[in-house]
């Protein structure tokens, strides 16, 4: 049996942080409000509000495993969908650092499927708890607190339909997540509370996506490819299976470097990619659409837990705290772990302290952080401290997948780390330690165009006797 803590709590933002908070909340709290400013679709419909749902998502395993344990029978629900699932290494072709990773088997299970229906049944699970209701076509403009400031007592809401006439919403507790876009900073200094510091790496990433329909048994048994950039050559992209039958696909460049998103364009761009790979598959492809493109300037990471004073009745999750690179597909997966350690905190029978809170929040970022803030440094053109740290991982991570092109395990137990299943500390094992630095090494070309049409066909490594890691 669950601990009553309070009569009522805001969720600001209907989001994937804003849905899973309300979940967890939904367990404490006699009446759980969802206030999200747009008007929200169907399962599977584009919300104006999540302009990056039209390009290439990833919920890594870790968050599936999280998801699940939050909505159980979630994984199965999406498959019956039409979402696709496989193993995270040996259905997956990894192109890192200009190396093929092996593929074989790594007891991982990743989930395929489009950010529109994944965020429609979210929703719709959250809908279905009855102590939860959520606000569509809602603003929030302010946050009311006590004489003194001290505490935080609801938010003044505006909502179009009424014409923009303020009201009062109390609470005994809100909890910010509206993302990038949150106006918890300026809402702190209005009510007299110190202004966080944030950190800051720009990235400049510009995206392209298209849908495809490709040809019959163009990627074998394959439901993503993933090629990343190296320092020379920082363009990346993803191929994706989905819902429907359909192939999305998402290309990537960095500083600036922004792929086209007419096809021709579209197709140019993928053939300068490190490996041929998603050209290849969309050459010859039914394009289904006419192509979106989006933009992400910084990685920031708003640093709460460093406040020595912060209101009561207040909190922040998700983007609204840290906003990280999509190019690493953590977010949704970032989300789903601060939302689990909220609902821990929450388990202790008090809303917990801010200072608490936001230590707490800031472990679930740390290792994400380091992953996508350090994959970043490793462009010598993106300006940001580069500590001892950074700089042996940078050097470190290309020789553990140029041996992984090679060792099975080492490529089972590079991918189990980028999906938030195990510590980064485990790539430095001593047994994975000396396999890395007594493999072959050899650093690969920066591409040109001859070069890129004329690697060859990758092999796949045999999954039966596969080394364990």
């Amino acid at each position: 049996m669950t601990t009553r803590i309070g009569d009522h709590a805001v969720v600001l933002g209907g989001s994937m942080a804003g849905l899973l908070a309300a979940r967890v909340l939904s367990e404490h709290y006699a009446q759980v409000t969802v206030v999200e400013r747009d008007s929200l679709p169907a399962a599977g419909g584009h919300r104006r509000g999540v302009p990056q749902s039209r390009h290439v998502h990833g919920l890594l395993p870790r968050g599936r495993e999280l998801l699940d344990e939050l909505f159980s029978g979630l994984t199965a629900e999406l498959l019956a969908a039409g979402a696709l699932t496989g193993d995270s290494l040996g259905c997956v072709r990894w192109l890192v650092s200009g190396h093929r990773l092996a593929q074989t088997a790594s007891g991982t299970k990743g989930l395929f499927v489009s950010r529109p229906l994944l965020e429609g049944h979210v929703r719709a699970r959250v809908r279905d708890i009855p102590t939860v209701t959520i606000r569509d076509g809602c603003t929030a403009a302010g946050l009311v607190s006590s004489s003194g400031h001290r505490q935080i007592t609801g938010v003044q809401l505006l909502r179009r339909a009424e014409g923009g006439t303020a009201r009062t919403l109390p609470a005994d507790l809100v909890v910010d997540a509206t993302g990038r876009g949150s106006r918890t900073p300026a809402w702190l200094a209005q009510l007299g509370f110190p202004r966080p510091h944030h950190d800051e790496v720009k990235v400049g990433v510009r995206y392209a996506s298209r849908m495809f329909r490709l040809p019959e048994g163009a990627l074998g048994h394959d439901r993503l490819i993933i090629t990343g950039g190296t320092a020379a050559h920082p363009r990346g992209g993803a191929l994706t299976a989905m819902e429907g039958g359909c192939h999305h696909v998402s290309l990537a460049g960095m500083l600036g470097d922004t792929p086209p998103t007419d096809l021709p364009g579209f197709l140019l761009f993928a053939q300068t990619l490190p490996f041929p790979d998603i050209h290849r598959a969309i050459i010859d492809a039914e394009p289904l659409d006419d192509g979106a493109a989006f933009g992400y300037p910084a990685s920031v990471w708003i640093r709460y837990e460093r406040l020595n004073r912060f209101p009561a009745g207040l909190l922040v999750i998700g983007d609204a705290v840290c906003t990280l690179n999509p190019i690493y597909g953590q977010g949704m997966t970032v989300a789903a772990m601060q939302a689990t350690a909220l609902r821990r905190m929450l388990a202790a029978g008090a809303p917990p302290a801010a200072g608490h809170y936001f230590r707490h929040i800031a472990k679930a970022i740390a290792v994400p952080w380091d992953i996508a803030v350090g994959g970043d440094l490793a462009n010598p053109a993106v300006a940001g401290r580069r500590t001892a740290k950074i700089r042996l991982v940078n050097t470190y991570l290309p020789r553990l997948h140029a041996a992984a092109a090679n060792d099975p395990a080492l490529a089972r137990a590079f991918v189990r780390v980028s999906g938030l299943i195990d510590g980064p500390q485990t790539l430095l094992r001593p047994d994975r330690l000396a396999r890395v630095l007594t493999a072959p090494w050899r650093q690969r070309p920066a591409p040109t165009a001859d070069w890129v049409t004329g690697v060859p066909d990758g092999t796949r490594e045999a999954e039966a006797g596969a080394e364990p890691g």
